[in-house]
């Protein structure tokens, strides 16, 4: 059976294992990327947080505020910035992702990209000033770039990580719903 235009397909629960893999994942690419493929480059999309934006808007019961704040705290010690640098991005990232996720859950993909693109660029522009305050050196426009490419992956990233819930369309006696 063809599902009607306009009804969403109904989702499998998320499996914990699922999530914190997806999770462990985006950080170990996230520390790949950042090592040896382009270095640290500002261009350069933060995974983690796209795919951690992904799991508290979808199960903000499962990923929230603490979970952000630790998986920050991570990439801090990683990357050898300064310790919160990145907890209190990925955590003002979660605030404002939990404050929209009913919403946003009710617009096609696309259009969930255009609503987080601002949260993204929250995000990098919260971890800059925190850098500059430091001393840090500007690091050019090229990071303008990173939330762009972080709001196009969007798409990408809700596919795969919805693909284990999806349900067949055509119930039969083995699968009635």
């Amino acid at each position: 059976m063809i599902m009607p235009r306009g009804q969403q397909q109904l989702l499998m629960p998320a499996s914990p294992l699922f999530i914190w893999g997806s999770l462990v994942l985006a950080m170990s690419l996230n520390m790949l990327i950042n090592m040896g493929w382009v270095g640290r480059a500002v261009w350069v999309p933060d995974i983690l947080a796209l795919v951690l934006v992904f799991w508290v808007i979808h199960q903000p019961l499962r990923i929230g505020v603490g979970v952000a704040f630790v998986l920050g705290l991570a990439m801090d010690v990683h990357q050898s910035s300064l310790l919160g640098q990145h907890a209190l991005a990925y955590t003002t990232l979660s605030f404002l992702a939990i404050g929209i996720h009913r919403r946003l859950l009710w617009f096609s993909v696309p259009s969930q990209a255009a609503q987080v693109l601002p949260f993204f660029f929250a995000a990098h522009v919260l971890s800059l000033v925190v850098r500059l305050m430091t001393g840090g050196d500007f690091p050019g426009w090229w990071m303008v770039l990173a939330p762009l490419l972080e709001a196009l992956l969007w798409p990408v990233v809700s596919v795969l990580l919805l693909m284990p819930q999806r349900r067949a369309p055509n119930p039969d006696a083995n699968r009635p719903l």
